[in-house]
């Protein structure tokens, strides 16, 4: 798994071992970003951060800030990793291992606010998801934020309350891009 472009392109991204995380593959990354067109200065949110690829992904193209958000604690030593070898430094990306959920009540409490948020939760659960993320995602968004999620066609991982702009699909991957 590679970076696709930027700063950082072609450069070699690790992933966590075993089926517990699921990298979004080069092929999706290219479409979302192409679509998502420039984002430079953005600050990024990503939840369900997994190897961090899409977050990578966001800094290699000129993003500001990020901050990956994963419970699992393999798969926050892996981002930890990327961003060492990378040589992105703690004033560009931050690594918290914790409940996505509880981070953005966090975030929300502290005034945090984010340009583009990408949430591609384990598809087992993406579904069920949606109330609490709709409900939750509005208090972190600056305006005009856009808002990329990725998940399983057959429960695809559904918003209210944000303007669906592009949802593609990409073999079993649904991936949807929202705006405020």
């Amino acid at each position: 798994m590679r970076v696709i472009a930027g700063q950082y392109g072609g450069r070699r991204l690790h992933a966590p071992r075993g089926t517990g995380t699921r990298p979004t593959s080069e092929r999706v990354r290219e479409a979302v970003f192409s679509a998502l067109g420039p984002i430079d200065g953005a600050v990024v949110l990503d939840l369900f951060a997994g190897s961090g690829a899409m977050g990578i992904e966001a800094l290699s193209r000129g993003a500001e800030r990020a901050v990956f958000v994963e419970r699992d604690p393999r798969a926050a030593a892996v981002i930890r990793r990327n961003l060492e070898e990378l040589g992105v430094g703690r004033d560009r990306a931050r690594v918290l291992r914790r409940d996505a959920l509880a981070h953005l009540r966090d975030a929300s409490s502290a005034g945090d606010a984010y340009d583009l948020v990408l949430i591609d939760p384990p598809y087992r659960h993406a579904a069920g998801l949606g109330h609490e993320l709709s409900q939750a995602l509005p208090a972190v968004l600056r305006p005009g934020a856009r808002v990329v999620t990725e998940s399983d066609r057959r429960a695809p991982l559904e918003l209210d309350g944000l303007v669906c702009d592009l949802r593609r699909r990409y073999g079993d991957t649904i991936v949807s891009i929202h705006s405020t």
